[in-house]
């Protein structure tokens, strides 16, 4: 059964895979760690001293339901070893090694993997230069690569990636983002386009599904006086956070904001529903996430309630919208993308 395991594991998560290789084949602490990016492996179950970080809400309901503890934020405190699975942007990878180094204990070791197609060979060299040389090991494509914590590393060059950490202003707008979320340090030209077509003077009970760094819930309030309660479902507890500063202004209704995976469904009794929704899990193509947050968002509607999305042209959501009894049409298109109406049935 274990060997069943590890192979679907490795088939499934190979940065996982081989993260827990090196941890079986090296001489690591084994009582008190810290897993930034945690995700669960059988190899970790029954290790007590282990605490997660994981701002992914359906990573982190994994972790916590393997019987891990974790939090939506990295903990503090001083950890003899540091476990951590990166993202992929270049900035939130650097802004994780400062994290790491942060919350290592003196003569603690920091045990890192990645694959390769993301650069690994490249982050396992940042890494080097900073520390004074690492221990590497290569499987599954991926590499995991480890040091320890002698006192003498380049603090200086931590301290410029701690700075790529916190917030960060979005040019042109009032708006502030964080490394690592979905449309950093932009707005997404997908979420402009709806923008300029959802209807004004919306009113009611409206969710924001997907609501990222709240770019598309501040255009809709700016626009809407008559917007009673908005209430925002992103799964990256990162980009919630930086959603709350980004409303912050606007106090004519009641926000809320909540750190939830759309695809268990949300609440019910919506006006209406605007979203931007996701087709990539993980470093792959996932049309049906696409059609579970519009079946999530028709659920949530009242009668007669409205449904406003924009996706990239070739992805085939009006046959969604038919099965789920909707009537829909299109706003606008450009090369990119569609904006669609639809209204509950």
């Amino acid at each position: 059964m274990r060997a069943k395991l590890a192979h679907r594991a490795a088939v499934s998560d190979p940065a996982l895979e081989t993260l827990m290789l090196a941890l079986d084949g090296g001489d690591f602490p084994r009582g008190e760690g810290l897993f930034l990016g945690a995700r669960p492996h059988p190899a970790l179950d029954g290790w007590k001293g282990l605490s997660g970080w994981q701002p992914l809400k359906p990573l982190a309901d994994s972790w916590e339901k393997a019987g891990h503890s974790g939090s939506a934020e990295p903990p503090g405190g001083r950890w003899p070893l540091v476990l951590f699975l990166p993202g992929k942007a270049r900035d939130e990878i650097l802004h994780g090694f400062a994290l790491a180094r942060d919350r290592l204990a003196d003569g603690g070791v920091l045990l890192v993997s990645m694959a390769n197609d993301e650069g690994a060979a490249r982050f396992e060299k940042e890494l080097a230069a900073a520390t004074g040389g690492v221990t590497s090991i290569q499987k599954h494509k991926c590499r995991a690569f480890h040091v320890r914590n002698d006192g003498v590393w380049d603090e200086a060059r931590f301290e410029e990636w701690r700075q790529l950490g916190g917030f960060h202003p979005v040019p042109d707008t009032n708006h502030v983002t964080q490394a690592g979320v979905f449309s950093h340090g932009r707005v997404d030209a997908g979420s402009a386009l709806l923008a300029r077509h959802l209807p004004r003077g919306l009113s009611g009970k409206i969710a924001d599904l997907g609501a990222g760094w709240g770019f598309l819930s501040a255009e809709l309030l700016s626009t809407s006086p008559g917007i009673s309660r908005i209430d925002l479902y992103e799964a990256d507890a990162r980009a919630l956070e930086c959603a709350r500063l980004n409303l912050a202004s606007h106090s004519g209704c009641e926000i809320g904001f909540h750190w939830h995976d759309v695809t268990t469904g949300i609440g019910n009794g919506y006006d209406g529903v605007i979203m931007n929704p996701p087709f990539h899990r993980g470093s792959g193509t996932d049309l049906e996430l696409g059609r579970d947050f519009l079946r999530a968002g028709a659920a949530a509607l009242r009668r007669g309630g409205r449904m406003f999305l924009v996706a990239n042209r070739q992805l085939a959501y009006e046959s969604c919208l038919g099965e789920l009894r909707m009537a829909w049409r299109k706003l606008a298109e450009d090369a990119t993308y569609k904006v669609i109406a639809a209204t509950a049935p």
